[in-house]
């Protein structure tokens, strides 16, 4: 089921989405991509994408994977490692369940660069997504 209708309407409502330029790619159950265009406010003083940018790209990533089987979510915690400088034309952020049961979802994201059609592997994020609890009162 194609559920980016649903994750364009949370990125509408995220100010901060629409600063970072975040698009969604693909939405559906357990599995989300996000895109980036590297723009020149996206880098830091070296030419490469800030790590604050690929973080916020993976926590995104991974908070729509698990909201995908969780519905209303947060991030309880993730960690992220880089493995390369982002250079490139744009960013894909791949995320995806690995395991969840009724309340929390554990979630994988890769990040790629890509250039000319060519991804590389930059990151690896792994994350405890949590079903969010109902309000009283």
């Amino acid at each position: 089921m194609d559920l980016r209708p649903v994750g364009q309407a949370i990125l509408d409502g995220q100010p901060f989405s629409k600063l970072v330029g975040v698009e969604i790619a693909r939405f559906e159950e357990g599995f989300c991509e996000l895109v980036l265009e590297i723009e020149e406010r996206h880098k830091q003083h070296n030419g490469f994408v800030h790590g604050g940018v690929t973080s916020t790209l993976a926590d995104m990533a991974l908070t729509f994977a698990g909201g995908s089987v969780l519905q209303d979510v947060l991030t309880l915690e993730w960690k992220i490692n880089f493995l390369r400088p982002g250079i490139g034309e744009r960013l894909v952020a791949r995320g995806q369940v690995m395991s969840h049961g009724a309340t929390q979802a554990v979630c994988r994201c890769d990040i790629f660069a890509v250039t000319a059609g060519e991804e590389k592997l930059v990151a690896a994020a792994q994350g405890t997504i949590a079903k969010r609890p109902e309000r009283k009162g």
